[in-house]
């Protein structure tokens, strides 16, 4: 046997050891992920698809396979309940996202300042994050009860006029919901305006100065503009986080008084899983899926957009 082929033999038979390793580590991501995508396939999408199913059924307490068309989401429309929850939706979802943006945008731009309590005042802003909705709907329903929190407090003071009873005002009722959404929503706000302010090249704003422009001037005309993606991308989670409240409605108002302060996701539960009406439950969560991608596919659409013209 020559040098070559004693030299090959002991390489081919290494490498022929090795391969079975090598197409084991080829597969091994695919092996690890595989049980995370078919959960994510059978419990997302394919309820997804089978919620879109019943919605075109007249399924009551059970399923119902029998075709129905449009009927589940003609009734929909007729619902004057959908009707008072869809119009909570639009007042609650703006007032919401707007005092949001407003106040994160002002608490960053404060805090971009390198003033010497920023730590404590990030701590105390973000803190709500950690609370789930749950508890500052109960938190809330505490403080804003006339009869225990806020309005007795200043009764209690001497202000025996004051008034403040939106908890139990079937027209100021929604209003309550705003006030703790945006009392757990803005500091995440805050955060991610912050983080986009501390990605700004300095030497932008320092050219800007050299110039002679104010720092009003250089916020509005510079470094706003430069913020564009954060502004979608908190626009986009405030809208996902007000389609689908529905943890902050039962623990604050429960809907109430009567149905003046109910949301399409409380609508939805209320229909398919306590009064037997599931078809047009399922009708009402397939429209909150169209309000949630009519937010998400133009934004998804411009940035592939943006990213396919660079």
């Amino acid at each position: 046997m020559s040098t070559s082929q004693a030299i090959s033999a002991p390489l081919s038979r290494a490498g022929g050891k090795r391969m079975p390793l090598d197409k084991l580590q080829q597969w091994l991501p695919k092996l690890v992920l595989a049980p995370t995508m078919v959960i994510t396939l059978v419990c997302i999408y394919g309820y997804m698809g089978w919620t879109a199913l019943i919605s075109f059924t007249n399924s009551s307490f059970l399923p119902s396979f029998k075709w129905a068309g449009l009927k589940q989401y003609a009734k929909l429309m007729d619902n004057d309940r959908w009707l008072v929850s869809s119009t909570n939706l639009l007042i609650f979802g703006v007032l919401f996202i707007a005092i949001c943006l407003v106040l994160g945008i002002f608490l960053a731009i404060l805090l971009d300042q390198q003033i010497r309590t920023e730590g404590a005042i990030r701590t105390i802003f973000l803190y709500p994050m950690a609370i789930s909705f749950i508890v500052t709907g109960t938190a809330w329903k505490w403080i804003l009860n006339p009869g225990l929190g806020l309005e007795k407090l200043m009764r209690d003071w001497g202000w025996s006029s004051f008034e403040f009873d939106w908890l139990v005002n079937s027209e100021m009722s929604i209003y309550t919901l705003v006030i703790a959404a945006v009392w757990q929503s803005s500091g995440f706000v805050m955060a991610l305006f912050l983080a986009g302010l501390r990605g700004i090249d300095p030497a932008i704003i320092k050219a800007a100065q050299i110039d002679g422009a104010s720092k009003p001037t250089i916020y509005r005309r510079i470094i706003l503009p430069c913020l564009r993606p954060v502004f979608f991308s908190s626009i986009i989670v405030l809208s996902h986080t007000a389609i689908k409240s529905f943890d902050l409605v039962t623990a604050l108002t429960a809907g109430g008084p009567g149905y003046s302060s109910d949301l399409p996701a409380l609508f939805m539960y209320s229909h398919a899983f306590t009064r037997g009406q599931m078809g047009l439950g399922a009708a009402s969560a397939m429209m909150m899926l169209a309000g949630v991608l009519a937010i998400l596919v133009p934004y998804l659409y411009s940035e592939l957009r943006g990213k396919h013209h660079e």
